[in-house]
């Protein structure tokens, strides 16, 4: 059975829990990442993606936001290391944005919000395919990606460049040889935790892995998403830390 469910005064996230109770639970995302609190562990990985330009397959509307998906059915696009045991396959990826700049991102660092935020997903290969995945606590791996308004990103321009063409709820079109590497930002450092989704149904089957350096896009990239649904850097040592 499906809700109605948005981002208004009668059907936002004030009003999720009344139809899916777990939106009470105790590891609901998103969180407010205190850099003060987060401890340091040496035991964790670095993250390790493996993509395939090749499994890119098609850009969707689903009323809320766009994804871009991927085909599934093989190892050709992966994620492992980290706090992950094994190997996820890649799936979709969407962005999560506001109504206007410093108020688009799901999580926040120390209370502060980015302008968006980018979140790559990805699910368990043990449980055999997605929906069986999202049943269980380690079965999805979502990599959320910061963005702000500044320079443009060119990898995101070909995303940019196809929304004109799925502007309404339930639209879709091709889209093919893309490789979400080029949306990473150079210093791959993250916070991790385990979470939930951050829409309905909110399953809280979510290892997060939020990377510490935002990517930049620039206004007119930012204006472009928008359209859809209206609503110099320093080095940096490995540094992996436990929320």
């Amino acid at each position: 059975m499906s809700h109605h469910w948005g981002y208004g005064s009668k059907d936002g996230p004030a009003h999720w829990h009344e139809h899916f109770p777990i939106a009470n639970g105790e590891r609901q995302s998103p969180i407010d990442i205190s850099t003060k609190s987060a401890k340091y562990d040496p035991a964790l990985k670095p993250l390790s993606f493996s993509y395939d330009a090749g499994t890119a397959r098609n850009i969707v509307n689903n009323g809320h936001s766009f994804n871009v998906e991927f085909d599934d059915s093989s190892d050709k696009s992966v994620l492992q290391g980290g706090a992950l045991d094994g190997l996820y396959r890649l799936v979709q990826f969407h962005i999560h944005w506001g109504s206007c700049e410093g108020q688009g991102s799901e999580h926040t660092v120390d209370g502060v919000k980015y302008d968006a935020e980018l979140h790559i997903v990805h699910w368990n290969v043990k449980y055999g395919k997605f929906a069986e995945a999202v049943k269980h606590p380690d079965g999805l791996a979502v990599v959320g990606i910061f963005m702000k308004v500044g320079n443009a990103k060119p990898e995101i321009q070909k995303v940019v460049d196809a929304l004109s063409s799925i502007q309404t709820k339930g639209k879709q079109a091709s889209f093919t040889n893309f490789d979400p590497t080029g949306l990473l930002p150079a210093c791959r450092d993250y916070w991790t935790y385990p979470g939930s989704l951050t829409t309905p149904p909110l399953l809280e089957c979510v290892v997060w892995h939020v990377l510490k350096e935002p990517i930049t896009v620039s206004p007119e990239q930012q204006l472009l998403e928008d359209s859809v649904c209206p609503g110099g850097r320093s080095s940096c040592r490995l540094n992996h830390s436990w929320l």
